[in-house]
């Protein structure tokens, strides 16, 4: 069984909602990124989005975009984003990885030997914002054939669209909060909740709620509706809060302790 199959049955068997955080590899550097997967994980994360660094992102707000540039200064590549997942599974890390790319990069790799490469390398999910569903068919055969969870983005569009999109899903359907770029917000999308109704009668698959998601109160607000929270800028905003401890060996440990106090919180 595909693990972020195992994780959502096991969390529906306790009662409970799935923590997702998003963290852009490479920031501040790859050997603190496996570091801050294992902090992610003791806090209570169960599973874990691994973000790409990438020039020209089309759905990431400034946050994100800066911990991007900090990590392609160091010329963090895909394949290097890769080898965290491998080298966290190496250090003890349990938890299902999704891998969080655009498209061109798996392009430049060739599609077949980016999904061998993966599957090896103990990555359970694929998120492509900018491939949309009238473009997936090969990618998407590739990556079942593989075992490859791929997992679609549903903004708040056409109901039509919607159970389009949310009724081939797998792994999860990725329900987008809010109307723009990623970033932590105080507001969401007026008719989520219409939304992500309407997504959940289009679907079996679980479905986790993303953008803008940045508190212990947002949690609590979508976990009556949704099978997991996806939590990106508010936590790699924390990474950026706390850079000057991560760049020191002595203080490293602190600047971990922070991030993983921060997402306990979130858990709750």
């Amino acid at each position: 069984m595909n693990l972020i199959d195992a994780a959502f049955e096991q969390l529906r068997n306790k009662g409970e909602t799935a923590l997702i955080p998003f963290l852009t590899i490479g920031d501040p550097d790859l050997a603190t990124s496996v570091e801050i997967i294992q902090a992610l994980e003791e806090a209570g994360a169960d599973m874990i989005e691994l973000g790409v660094p990438y020039s020209d992102p089309l759905a990431d707000g400034p946050v994100i975009q800066r911990a991007s540039e900090r990590a392609l200064k160091n010329k963090v590549s895909i394949v290097d984003c890769i080898q965290v997942a491998e080298s966290a599974r190496q250090a003890g890390v349990k938890l299902p990885f999704i891998l969080f790319t655009y498209y061109n990069p798996v392009l430049q790799f060739g599609l077949k030997p980016f999904f061998a490469h993966i599957v090896e390398k103990g990555i359970s999910g694929l998120i492509i914002p900018d491939l949309p569903i009238e473009e997936d068919a090969e990618v998407r055969q590739l990556a079942e054939s593989a075992d490859i969870h791929l997992i679609p983005l549903v903004a708040p569009t056409s109901n039509d669209r919607v159970t389009r999109i949310a009724s081939n899903a797998r792994g999860f359907v990725y329900c987008v909060s809010s109307l723009g770029v990623t970033g932590v917000r105080t507001d969401f999308h007026q008719g989520i909740e219409d939304f992500l109704s309407t997504v959940r009668k289009a679907t079996n698959t679980p479905i986790a709620v993303g953008f803008g998601i940045s508190s212990r109160e947002h949690v609590e607000r979508f976990a009556g509706q949704c099978d997991g929270v996806i939590v990106g800028s508010a936590i790699v905003r924390k990474i950026e809060e706390v850079l000057p401890l991560l760049l020191s060996e002595s203080t490293k440990p602190e600047g971990l302790a922070q991030i993983r106090t921060f997402v306990s919180g979130l858990k709750g």
